[in-house]
C-alpha cells in the first residue's frame, strides 16, 4: 500500500518534514532564445500581428495571387446577385449615368462646344471615372469592413484591396464592350463627328492595365486612412464629386479655363494643375485610343504621364499600405 510520501515522489514532487510537499524545480529548456527563433525561421514560423519586412511581404503576397483571384471573382460574381437583372447592373448603371450627362451637359445646356462628338466625350468620361470612384471607395471599405475577415485568417491584408480593385476591373470588361459600340453609335447620329475603328484602338488594353495599377495603389491609401481614421469615409463621395468636375469628365478643361477671370499666366499654371494631374491623364489617354477628336491626339507625353502615375501612386500606396500592416483587424 503506497503512502503520501512514496506517491509524492513518484509525481517528482519533494516532500518536506511534516508531509507538506513542494513543487519541483523549474525545468530548464534545452534550447536557448536564439535557437528556438532559429527553429521557428527554419519551419516558416512567425510572430502575428507583425509586420513582416518589405521583401518578405512582398513575396508572401505573390504567393497568394490564386487566393487574390479566386477573391476578386466571387466578389465580382456575388455584386448585384439580389436583383433581378443581377450581373446586367454592371452595364446599366454606367449607361444610364452617361445617358443622364449627354441630356443635361451635352444636349440641354450645350458645354461641349471644344468637342466634335460630345455623346462619346461624355460616355468614356464616365465609364473610365466610374471605375476610378468605386476602386477608392472599394479600397476604403476594404479593410474597415471586413473586421471578421482580418481576425479569423492570417495573410498579407493587401490581399484585400488588391482583390477589390481586380473584381472591379472584371465587371469593368463589359462595361468597356459597351462603351466602345455606344462610341461608334454616336458617330452615326446628325451633327457628330464620325467615330471609326483605327490602329489606336489597340492601345486601349494598355490604358486600362495602367488605370488599373493607378487605382489599385489609390486603394491602398484608402483602405489605410480610413481603416485609421473612419470619419474620412464619410467625405470621399464629396471629394470625388469634385475631382469628377475638376477632371473633365464630362465637358472639357478648356472650357473651366475660359470661364476663369484670372491672367494668362495663371490660366497656364492652372490648366497645367488640371490636364496633368492623374485622373485627367488617365481619361485623356483612353480618349485618344477611341475618338478622333483633334484636341485629344495620341500623345508620347501622356503616355508617359500615365505610366509615372501608375508606378507612383502603386508604390507609394503599397508602402504606406504595409506600414500600417499590424494594426488592420484591431479595435
Amino acid at each position: 500500500m503506497s503512502t503520501p510520501t512514496t506517491d509524492a515522489a513518484a509525481a517528482g514532487v519533494r516532500p518536506v518534514r511534516g508531509g507538506t510537499p513542494q513543487p519541483p524545480p523549474p525545468l530548464e529548456p534545452d534550447t536557448t532564445s536564439e535557437e528556438r527563433m532559429a527553429l521557428a525561421k527554419q519551419y516558416g514560423l512567425r510572430r502575428l500581428n507583425v509586420r513582416p519586412p518589405l521583401l518578405e511581404y512582398i513575396r508572401d503576397l505573390m504567393g497568394r495571387w490564386s487566393f487574390i483571384r479566386t477573391l476578386a471573382t466571387s466578389t465580382a460574381y456575388a455584386r448585384n446577385q439580389g436583383n433581378y437583372l443581377g450581373q446586367l447592373w454592371a452595364v446599366l448603371n454606367p449607361i444610364l449615368n452617361a445617358a443622364v450627362y449627354v441630356l443635361i451637359f451635352g444636349i440641354l445646356l450645350g458645354v461641349n462646344r471644344h468637342v466634335g462628338n460630345s455623346i462619346a466625350f461624355i460616355v468614356i468620361g464616365v465609364f473610365i471615372f466610374r471605375f476610378i470612384e468605386s476602386s477608392v471607395t472599394g479600397g476604403a471599405k476594404s479593410i474597415s469592413g471586413k473586421t471578421q475577415l482580418l481576425r479569423s485568417l492570417h495573410f498579407p491584408r493587401a490581399v484585400l484591396p488588391m482583390s477589390t480593385v481586380l473584381s472591379l476591373l472584371a465587371t469593368l470588361l463589359p462595361a468597356l464592350v459597351v462603351m466602345c459600340v455606344i462610341v461608334l453609335l454616336s458617330g452615326l447620329l446628325p451633327g457628330y463627328q464620325t467615330m471609326t475603328v483605327t490602329w489606336w484602338w489597340l492601345l486601349l488594353p494598355a490604358a486600362v492595365v495602367l488605370l488599373w495599377i493607378f487605382n489599385t495603389g489609390l486603394a491602398f491609401i484608402m483602405a489605410r486612412i480610413v481603416a485609421t481614421t473612419p470619419d474620412l469615409d464619410n467625405i470621399i463621395g464629396f471629394v470625388m464629386r469634385v475631382v469628377m468636375y475638376g477632371s473633365g469628365v464630362i465637358f472639357p478643361l478648356a472650357g473651366y479655363l475660359e470661364r476663369m477671370n484670372i491672367s494668362e499666366g495663371a490660366k497656364v499654371v492652372v490648366g497645367g494643375i488640371l490636364e496633368y494631374q492623374p485622373v485627367a491623364v488617365f481619361l485623356y489617354l483612353v480618349r485618344s485610343c477611341l475618338t478622333q477628336e483633334e484636341s485629344i491626339p495620341q500623345s508620347g507625353l501622356m503616355w508617359a504621364l500615365g505610366a509615372a502615375w501608375a508606378v507612383v501612386f502603386f508604390a507609394i500606396g503599397f508602402v504606406i499600405f504595409w506600414r500600417g500592416e499590424e494594426r488592420y483587424g484591431r479595435d
